[in-house]
Order: C-alpha cells, then sequence, then structure tokens
C-alpha cells in the first residue's frame, strides 16, 4: 500500500477513483444523479476546478512566506541548494500554473454565471466578488510578471551579476509579500459574496 502512494500519478488517479465510486453510491443510495453534460453541471465542474487550483495556488503562496522563506536563513549553506535547485523551481512551477488556471477558470465561471462585467465593474449584484476577482488578478500580474522573472534570476535560469541577483531575490520576496497580505481579503471578497459577508 505504501509504494502505491509513493507515486503521485497513481495518488491523484487514485483519489479520482474514489470520487466517481463515491458519487455513484450517492447517486444510488439518493436517487439523485450528476446531471452531466447540463449548464448546472458544467457550471459546478468549472468552480470545482476554480477553487481546486486556487487552493493549491494560495497553498503555494503561503508555503512560500509561511515555510520556506521563513526557514531558508536556519538551513546551512550546504544544504540551501536542495531547496534552489530542486524544492523552489517545482513548487514555483506549480504555483504560476496553479495561478494561470485560478484566473482562467475564474473567468469562465464569471462569464457563465453571467456577471463577469458587472463584477469587473465592480457593480452590483456582484460588487464583493469584484472586488475578489480584481485583487486576484493583480495577484496573478505580481506572480508572472515580477515574482516568477525575477526568480529566474535568483535561481540561476538567467544569469545576472550578483548584485542582479540580490536585487531580484529582494524584489520577488517584496511581491510574494504584497500577494500574501491581498489574499487575506481576496479570500474573503469571494466567499461573502454568496455568504453574507458583506
Amino acid at each position: 500500500m505504501g509504494a502505491f502512494f509513493q507515486s503521485l500519478g497513481r495518488t491523484i488517479t487514485a483519489g479520482v477513483v474514489v470520487l466517481i465510486v463515491l458519487l455513484i453510491i450517492v447517486g444510488a443510495a439518493t436517487g439523485h444523479w450528476i446531471q452531466v453534460g447540463t449548464q448546472g453541471w458544467w457550471q459546478f465542474a468549472i468552480r470545482w476546478l476554480h477553487i481546486g487550483s486556487g487552493v493549491m495556488w494560495i497553498g503555494l503562496l503561503w508555503y512560500f512566506n509561511f515555510v520556506q522563506t521563513p526557514s531558508m536563513p536556519k538551513i546551512p549553506d550546504a544544504e540551501k541548494p536542495a531547496v534552489t535547485k530542486v524544492i523552489a523551481p517545482a513548487a514555483l512551477f506549480w504555483f504560476r500554473w496553479a495561478a494561470m488556471a485560478t484566473i482562467i477558470f475564474g473567468v469562465i465561471l464569471a462569464w457563465m454565471n453571467g456577471y463577469l462585467g458587472a463584477a469587473l465593474s465592480l457593480r452590483q449584484p456582484a460588487t464583493a466578488i469584484g472586488i475578489g476577482m480584481w485583487m486576484g488578478i493583480i495577484m496573478w500580474f505580481n506572480v508572472w510578471f515580477i515574482i516568477w522573472p525575477n526568480q529566474k534570476k535568483v535561481l540561476g535560469f538567467v544569469t545576472v551579476a550578483p548584485d542582479e541577483k540580490a536585487a531580484a531575490a529582494k524584489l520577488a520576496g517584496l511581491a510574494s509579500r504584497i500577494n500574501t497580505m491581498l489574499s487575506i481579503g481576496m479570500l474573503y471578497f469571494m466567499v461573502a459574496q454568496s455568504h453574507g459577508g458583506l
């Protein structure tokens, strides 16, 4: 059993299988089956993908800010390449593509539900989610156009002078902290729209 779960691919596949089995059991027990292919199902499916992508994005953002960055000064210099050459590049890959997926699925979801224009222009009845969307867009911009280009310099994907590397690390760190700050309000406004928080 332990060997099975050593593979991320098998673990994800097993998660999908467990989900399908549970949906079949619930459908058989209640007589309420998912109406795959209907507009409502597609709206739900896109929302599920949007939330899943967002969990990965914000989870990695918080990992960087709550775990990796504060821990780096405590790691002996001889061991730091394990983080900078192996862990950080992989985490940044999933981080930036989770940000992209979150934005794409969020825009599709807002369009499918008919509130994209109202949300982006901060009009009622989509003001709260619109504020959350704009905060998310700013965060996405920071990931793709500030954090990632500077992290490429820090990680050595782009060769730069040591002083430019230090400046890039500082700028990427600042943008990451700004995103952490924005994530608190962004999550609040996203949830507030449909749960009476505004």
